[in-house]
């Protein structure tokens, strides 16, 4: 849940970048290519991030200029200048940074020093993206508590100290695709916001005051993998403290800033879903937003933010969009702030006028998100919106969160359905992610046994989803009987999916030689049962919930497990055949899955119009079903771990 905010407000806002802008034909002077493979990633990724120029705090020699310190310094003056306060008047600083130019004591004390501040309460986020909201959430927190008239929030990176070539020298300029990537996207900078509980105006703006209504964040660090770290090896075995010395720990790759890229798509997904709650919940209106402001980082994933708002019925126009991503670089934590710092001094506000911000934090993924509103200097204060009650639910017509498949549309009509299966879809993903099995595989103790042991359970399971399917799909009367073929079709593919998988359970070395000896485990029994016995029903319309979830794992789940398992397990690539196939069909699957859901509807439709209410009663079968399997699903994956004795299958 949001926290609410009744009396902060921004006060003005600094920001600082050092030295000249550096435009992308001059980089090399500061951070040049290691090797060719180098500068064809740095051409590929200057062409799709947009980046033109940005700033760095380091010379062509590599020598620091100035420190990260000196950075958040210059941005807290710029602030303080613009607002014409004075800094004896602050009486705590929060500070949020990917890290500062210690590793003790802590950024905001180091900053304190640098300031020569006089004595005040000092807390320092270290985190990536989210950092800079996390020190603005404490300031205006300590703010709101009365615990301080006024509070400075600063967040400042200077990433460019890792990316010198000098630094590569110790693994021969030869380094891993993930750690060249961020050498081309992050720069070094630093803003600075002062708050108050009774600011007499916005700094630039005459009888203006602009009121922070709420900062909401959540970290779903427990649901997925590292994305973005700096400190472990290449494959996270092992942290830079582990080793003999500084010397080692570099050559072996762990002090390299790394971003797994092929996660990243789920980051977006997670925000846009996150960012669906709070419009449902009643915390920002769209329609609303006047200026919305979205630390992305890359231009790269501007249509990727923009279409999963569309699909979802939420989206922003483009014209309120907002951001200096093009000429200030991608500065991590500090980004948030210096675009709203230089927004605020370049835009012209009017009264009523709400600015959105929405910050992803890939690290281990997190999601940010704060909502401001300018007001009348003599405006009195007002409430802010809080979240509904279930009786104040949004109505149909309102915005909903598009399904996790992202279709190329969501049919009219589907909104209320899709709504709530994305909400079963999103916890049982994230109830997934913790269990043992995909902790296992997380962590690099995924084994060879252990990847057979899996497969040992997975392949009857997969069996049954064509034989429910086809009695599902004989179970059909009247006008539904037209969904039969396409079921049909469905159920000739899943007889080809565990057909694959045993064959790549015997090309890993599997030695149980007929699939009748395999044994589902307890959760597998349990929905095995389940839907069978479903679809023995007349008309078993629910299991395109069922339908729904399963198909949701293979293309959102199984994905991201792949290049973790295939990192774990030495085995030729004919062994995962069926995990690449899945992460690449299973969207076809679900595309007929909403074409099947689509001609239900339509069915359904024409009940309605005799007054049956038939719409309603299938979407909520399709619903309940699709609860109840990934309860289910969810148990299987729990059994996984436990070893199944080979024997027929009753």
């Amino acid at each position: 849940m949001p926290v609410p905010f009744q009396r902060v407000y921004i006060e003005s806002a600094g920001y600082y970048m050092p030295g000249e802008p550096i435009p992308n034909e001059r980089m090399d002077a500061y951070i040049a290519p290691l090797n060719r493979m180098s500068e064809r990633i740095k051409r590929r990724i200057l062409a799709e991030n947009g980046i033109l120029t940005r700033h760095y705090a380091i010379d062509e020699e590599g020598a620091t200029h100035e420190t990260n310190a000196q950075l958040a310094a210059g941005a807290i003056r710029d602030c303080l200048q613009r607002g014409g306060a004075e800094l004896s008047r602050v009486s705590l600083l929060a500070s949020g940074s990917s890290g500062g130019d210690t590793l003790m004591p802590g950024f905001a004390n180091m900053i304190q020093g640098e300031l020569a501040a006089a004595p005040m309460e000092t807390l320092s986020v270290h985190g990536i993206c989210a950092a800079g909201v996390s020190a603005i959430q404490s300031a205006a927190q300590g703010i709101e508590l009365g615990a301080h008239r006024s509070a400075l929030a600063v967040a400042s990176e200077m990433p460019s100290r890792l990316f010198k070539r000098p630094r590569f020298a110790a693994r021969g300029y030869e380094t891993d695709f993930d750690s060249h990537f961020l050498r081309w996207m992050l720069s070094d900078g630093a803003g600075a916001l002062l708050l108050s509980d009774g600011a007499p105006g916005l700094a630039g703006n005459p009888g203006l005051r602009l009121r922070l209504k709420w900062v909401h964040q959540r970290a779903f660090s427990g649901d997925y993998p590292v994305c973005m770290q700096l400190g472990l090896t290449e494959d996270r075995a092992r942290g830079h403290l582990d080793f003999g010395s500084w010397a080692e720990a570099e050559a072996a790759g762990a002090l390299s800033l790394r971003q797994d890229i092929r996660l990243l798509p789920h980051l977006f997904d997670i925000g846009i879903h996150e960012y669906a709650t709070l419009v449902r919940d009643g915390w920002v209106d769209p329609k609303r937003v006047d200026h919305f402001l979205c630390h992305y980082s890359s231009e790269k994933f501007i249509p990727v933010v923009e279409d999963l708002m569309t699909k979802a019925d939420l989206a922003i126009p483009r014209d309120r969009w907002w951001s200096n991503l093009a000429w200030r670089g991608n500065t991590g934590a500090a980004s948030i702030l210096i675009m709203l710092s230089e927004f605020l001094h370049t835009k012209t506000l009017k009264p009523g006028e709400q600015i959105f911000c929405y910050v992803p934090e890939s690290g281990r993924f997190m999601a940010a998100y704060m909502l401001l509103e300018v007001e009348a200097a003599d405006a009195p204060a007002q409430a802010v919106a809080g979240p509904r009650m279930a009786a104040e639910t949004a109505p149909d017509d309102e915005p909903a969160i598009a399904p996790p498949h992202d279709p190329a549309a969501a049919p009219e009509g589907l909104g209320a359905l899709l709504t709530e299966l994305a909400g079963i879809w999103h916890d049982y993903r994230s109830n997934v992610w913790r269990t043992p099995l995909i902790r296992q595989i997380r962590e690099r103790r995924f084994a060879l046994p252990d990847y057979l042991n899996w497969m040992e359970q997975w392949v009857p399971q997969v069996r049954e989803g064509s034989r429910w399917m086809r009695e599902g799909a004989a179970s059909l009367t009247g006008p539904y009987k037209t969904l039969a073929a396409l079921i049909d079709v469905h159920a000739g593919e899943e007889q080809d999916d565990f057909d694959i998988l045993f064959s790549d359970y015997r090309k890993a070395g599997g030695t149980v030689a007929e699939i009748g000896e395999l044994r589902r485990n307890p959760g597998g029994e349990a929905l095995n049962a389940y839907l069978h016995g479903l679809a023995a029903t007349r008309d078993p319309i629910g299991l395109l919930g069922a339908i729904y979830i399963i198909e949701g794992t293979g293309q959102r789940i199984v994905p991201a497990l792949l290049p973790l398992v295939k990192a774990g397990l030495k085995l030729p690539p004919d062994a995962f055949r069926f995990l690449e196939y899945h992460g690449h069909n299973d969207e076809n699957h679900l595309n007929r899955w909403l074409a099947a859901v689509e001609m239900v509807m339509a069915v359904e439709a024409d009940k309605d119009s005799l007054g049956t209410k038939g719409q309603g009663r299938a979407a909520r079968q399709i619903i309940d079903t699709a609860r109840h399997t990934a309860a289910l699903y969810l148990m299987q994956f729990q059994h996984i771990t436990e070893r199944m004795p080979h024997e027929p299958n009753a």
